[in-house]
């Protein structure tokens, strides 16, 4: 591995460069075996001989060969695995979107990477193939986001947006809300179209968008002494899937 090349990789850890090489890491075994199925573009893979040797199909690419010390000074992992590969951002427009006739998931202001991978993962389980992010959100190729989405980054639409914008430009849709003062989601009638919103981890759903929520829904406790007080972004947001995919 060249000293550019490794400068490069670890440039890409920062937006602002990813932003100007047009470029995200996507590191391990599990995630590379998704990317080579997706129609997202291979710039170059970093992997061990032994992988090389185990996976012909990486010299169908532009690859090089280094050692494990070396990858670990490009690694974003506390274990590197055997393969690192640069992948192109792809261009998506919102604009040539359809939104109608199906779920789709509206994340206002995510600041977790673990949070926004997780949910990801959890709208590719659940068959929702539109999220749409508020310009605030963490950043979806952040080495963290990528890892945590264990692949599935690979098969979900993810826009960033005005998100104020887009709600009103589907006013007339059934847009949903999670607020702790909701209504029980077990009880109340769900549609299999529409916009559902999940909120920051402190501070929920902005007012500015509240405005917009035609159902706001709440996932009730169990636990007469509330020791919890609220649940985690993700952890509510695969309650709430599972909950409208079971309807």
């Amino acid at each position: 591995m060249t000293k550019n090349q490794q400068k490069l990789i670890n440039s890409l850890k920062l937006k602002k460069y990813r932003n100007k090489e047009n470029l995200f890491i996507c590191e391990g075994v599990k995630i590379f075996e998704t990317l080579v199925k997706s129609d997202f573009i291979i710039k170059e893979i970093f992997a061990v001989s032994d992988f090389i040797d185990q996976n012909f199909h990486v010299k169908k690419y532009n690859y090089t060969e280094v050692l494990e010390t070396e990858l670990k000074k490009i690694s974003e992992l506390t274990t590197p695995q055997k393969v690192l590969t640069l992948v192109e951002i792809p261009k998506k427009n919102i604009e040539n979107t359809y939104f109608k006739d199906k779920l789709t998931l509206v994340l206002d202001n995510i600041q977790d990477p673990g949070n926004l991978g997780t949910i990801v993962r959890i709208a590719d389980w659940f068959g929702i193939k539109n999220i749409v992010c508020s310009l605030n959100t963490v950043d979806l190729y952040s080495p963290k986001v990528v890892q945590a989405t264990m692949g599935s980054i690979f098969s979900v639409n993810i826009f960033y947006t005005d998100l104020i914008e887009l709600l009103k430009k589907h006013s007339e849709s059934d847009i949903y809300g999670t607020f702790m003062n909701g209504h029980n989601i077990y009880k109340q009638n769900l549609s299999s179209t529409g916009f559902i919103v999940m909120g920051n981890e402190a501070n929920g759903i902005s007012s500015e968008l509240e405005q917009f929520i035609t159902t706001k829904l709440s996932i009730p406790t169990f636990n007469q002494t509330k020791t919890a007080e609220s649940l985690n972004v993700a952890v509510a947001t695969a309650i709430i899937c599972s909950e409208f995919i079971r309807r």
